[in-house]
């Protein structure tokens, strides 16, 4: 229900709530600490507590610290107060006094932590990773204490689909061996921060708190420790993080610091998610200002980074959870609908000070020509400078599809993939694009392919091979289906094996189809070969035109050393292919070993392709 009809015509109810008192006059300030020899080293604490706005605010003599200014906004519960922490800071504690006339001073101590220098050098992922995508709430119950928080409004039952089930933290933290053992080397969780949303959390888009970690999750200091034990496993993490929105319940939104906290509308009016408006000759204003500043749905307020302290306390918090955490890496989510010389200023800050790190942000469009706009090195002719390393490759993800599912006409089937990856010129670093079959959002691809298990093979093997960097979907290894419909909550259903009780278990194989278990082991063996093919990681890439005699496509990775042969075979029939086509780069005859079947060729000058079947040979030179 939208409480704000809308936000301007409340803010001066608002202004005089006083919900959050306690002692000192304080509730909260946000980022909690901070840490002596960053980069980011001028910060903004935002102040929040019952009329703090109407004190002063002084530092005791630090060394290398000074308080640089005081902030105060038409809300008197908030004071902004800005730190510059000098390179020779040592770590301890900043002692504030707070004083106003005809009131007691108070005093508040705010903690300046040695940074660890690991975090310098956060090696973030990349090509070489395999990226395993997890929704925590279905993936595995590891802690049955924390399905309910008193306090929290979403209470746990799993026999609503778009209800909290119970999938917490403790539960990946258990199964982080058999991710390992399934090959990847990555993990990108759906957000895990505070969603204290009245139904339909569980997704996590919804954010109510940024600095904590949803209870019923786990905590903070848990999440950090699962980074530690992902990392001793050789598994990074990537933290689903949100700029554009947070959740109607968050804290703030029942006392806004100022009208343009946000951005206001005298009446609800959401995004027309037109991303073309960015870049078009004849688009209107009103159409652009849509776009950046129309809320994504009601409940979730679309927040106004034009405002200085909004922008600050974004940047601020996702360097923080880096710096607290350790984590390798953040997806953003909806990353183009922000401002977007804010989201430039945003990953600047965040590449200056982890320059091996990486950010992936998903713009869901499936025209290359605007989801490179976004690339970092891209010259786009408006001049806008991105520094975003990564990108959702959902164009290729829809050519994928398309080419598995159509029939062939006068040309193959396989040319909307071809001609896809023909558009790679379009890219500063097409090697950095995430590329996957499915993720959280649409039908899970064993649906897509109308469950077809042939063809769910051939897209895997197209995913690990490709250039890019492959993320698959939680359960695709077991096909997970969404038959019948697209609501998120059955896309989004319970990892079997993670709840006590499930009949049948992932984990073990109990109770698992004979088609789920070859699928299981058939991932399993290709993403821990792809673990060492170097080749496939950062290796040229050389396709050929798919011909409309057969349904074959194929597709070589190669560099000085090694070169691999990649033969996707979409037609129902065995197929013998001649090699004349491919004489470039492969001679008249070859020699290697099919990684999959394991099959020996030796001097062979053509190919048997069994039926819906693919081969990843490494050649021998």
């Amino acid at each position: 229900m939208i409480r704000i009809p809308f936000l301007i015509s409340v803010f001066s109810f608002l202004m005089v709530y006083s919900g959050y008192t306690q002692k000192q006059h304080i509730s909260r300030i946000e980022p909690p600490n901070w840490w002596v020899g960053m980069s980011f080293n001028e910060i903004e604490l935002l102040v929040y507590g019952e009329e703090i706005g109407m004190y002063s605010a002084r530092l005791e003599t630090y060394s290398g610290v000074k308080l640089k200014g005081t902030k105060t906004v038409l809300n008197k519960n908030y004071l902004f107060l800005t730190l510059e922490i000098a390179d020779e800071a040592q770590s301890g504690t900043l002692n504030f006094t707070f004083s106003r006339d005809n009131q007691q001073p108070f005093s508040y101590s705010y903690p300046l932590l040695q940074r660890d220098e690991a975090r310098k050098k956060l090696k973030g992922f990349d090509s070489s990773d395999a990226i395993y995508l997890i929704t925590p709430d279905r993936f595995v119950n590891g802690n049955t204490r924390n399905d309910n928080v008193s306090g929290l409004m979403d209470k746990a039952n799993r026999s609503d689909k778009g209800g909290r089930h119970g999938g917490d933290i403790e539960g990946i933290m258990k199964n982080l061996d058999y991710i390992k053992d399934l090959g990847f080397t990555a993990i990108w969780l759906n957000p895990v921060l505070e969603n204290d949303m009245p139904k339909n959390s569980y997704h996590g888009y919804a954010t109510t708190d940024f600095y904590k970690v949803d209870p019923r999750y786990g905590s903070n200091e848990l999440f950090k420790e699962m980074c530690m034990d992902a990392a001793e496993k050789g598994i990074k993490v990537i933290m689903d993080m949100i700029a554009n929105h947070c959740g109607l319940e968050h804290w703030w939104m029942k006392d806004l610091p100022s009208e343009d906290w946000i951005n206001q509308w005298p009446e609800y009016t959401g995004t027309n998610h037109r991303k073309t408006v960015i870049l078009d000759p004849y688009a209107s204003k009103i159409d652009y200002r849509q776009f950046f500043d129309g809320w994504f749905v009601p409940s979730m307020p679309d927040l106004n980074q034009r405002n200085s302290s909004m922008a600050k306390y974004l940047i601020q918090n996702s360097i923080w959870w880096i710096e607290y955490s350790g984590i390798s890496g953040i997806r953003m989510d909806t990353y183009p609908y922000p401002d977007m010389y804010f989201m430039s200023d945003w990953t600047k800050a965040i590449m200056t000070e982890y320059p091996d790190f990486n950010i992936v942000g998903e713009e869901w469009v499936t025209r290359p020509a605007i989801v490179s706009y976004w690339q970092e090195g891209k010259e786009n002719p408006n001049g806008y400078n991105s520094y975003l390393k990564s990108l959702m490759d959902f164009p290729l993800q829809n050519a994928l599809v398309n080419s598995l599912n159509n029939e062939k006409t006068w040309t193959s089937s396989w040319t909307y993939l071809y001609e896809e990856l023909g558009q790679d010129y379009l890219y500063p670093d097409p090697l950095n694009l995430v590329i996957f079959p499915d993720n959280h959002d649409m039908s899970r691809i064993y649906t897509q392919l109308n469950e077809d298990v042939d063809l769910l093979k051939l897209a895997l093997v197209h995913t690990a091979t490709v250039r890019g960097i492959p993320q698959i979907y939680y359960g695709t290894e077991i096909l997970m289906k969404n038959p019948g419909t697209e609501d998120h909550g059955i896309i989004r259903s319970d990892f079997p094996g993670g709840w006590e009780g499930d009949k049948v278990d992932a984990f073990t194989g109990n109770g698992l189809t004979d088609k789920q278990k070859d699928v299981q082991l058939f991932t399993k063996k290709l993403f821990n070969w792809r673990k060492n093919a170097k080749t496939i990681h950062k290796g040229n890439l050389m396709h050929f035109s798919p011909k409309n005699d057969n349904e074959i496509y194929v597709f070589f990775r190669y560099d000085d050393s090694n070169k691999i042969m990649i033969v996707l075979n979409k037609d129902e029939k065995d197929i013998t292919i001649g090699l004349n086509q491919y004489e470039e780069i492969l001679g008249q005859s070859f020699s290697g070993r099919d990684v999959l079947s394991e099959t020996e060729f030796e001097n062979s000058s053509e190919l048997f392709v069994k039926a819906k079947n693919a081969l990843i040979i490494e050649l021998e030179e």
